[in-house]
């Protein structure tokens, strides 16, 4: 029997009461329930200089982006929560990302992205949702060969969205989350029949 799916769960947002934060929350909270591993990670536990080739050039990859990309390469798929910083993506995600994604030596490139899993989603104040910057993500995760599930979802007016726990409180965001999850989960559980 395949070993239960190891999901990534994490927010591009520092901030301590991040709406995305809760957001990855629940979204780690739903893939356990869909029989997944799931460990969510905070960002702001791994901080980094901006990319910098000259650093890279003078001293490696900083310890915290090793220990990022270790975490990455050891799961199966990762579930997002995106922040949209002026209708993009953040500074802190984009900067995760391109640490992670630089080669140690006799490692492979990309080697915590080919063939991974990603489910994408966003929380904002904004009547869109954070939906400009999904599509961001979207392009960038799928240019380092990471496989990106078609379901997404953007919760407008998050601040309301939530209840004093961190869940949320609306059906309809519930089940969209869900369905991206058990996407997730369910692209990683047919690739490990794929390899059995």
């Amino acid at each position: 029997m395949a070993d239960k799916p190891k999901i990534l769960c994490f927010a591009g947002s520092l901030r301590r009461d991040s709406l995305n934060k809760k957001l990855a929350k629940q979204a780690c909270a739903l893939a356990e329930k869909a029989g997944a591993e799931a460990t969510f990670i905070d960002l702001k536990d791994y901080p980094m200089p901006i990319y910098d080739g000259d650093i890279e050039a003078e001293s490696g990859l900083p310890e915290n982006a090793k220990k990022l990309k270790a975490l990455m390469k050891s799961h199966d798929a990762f579930l997002i929560a995106c922040p949209e910083y002026n209708s993009s993506i953040t500074a802190a995600l984009k900067n995760a990302i391109d640490w992670a994604s630089r080669p140690e030596p006799d490692e492979k490139p990309l080697a915590c992205y080919v063939g991974k899993v990603a489910g994408l989603m966003a929380a904002s104040p904004g009547a869109l949702g954070g939906l400009r910057g999904l599509v961001v993500v979207r392009s960038l995760l799928s240019n380092i060969n990471v496989l990106v599930v078609p379901e997404q979802h953007a919760i407008s007016r998050a601040a309301e969205a939530f209840d004093g726990e961190g869940k949320l409180v609306d059906a309809k965001n519930q089940q969209a989350v869900e369905k991206i999850v058990n996407r997730v989960v369910g692209l990683v559980r047919g690739q490990q029949a794929l390899s059995q």
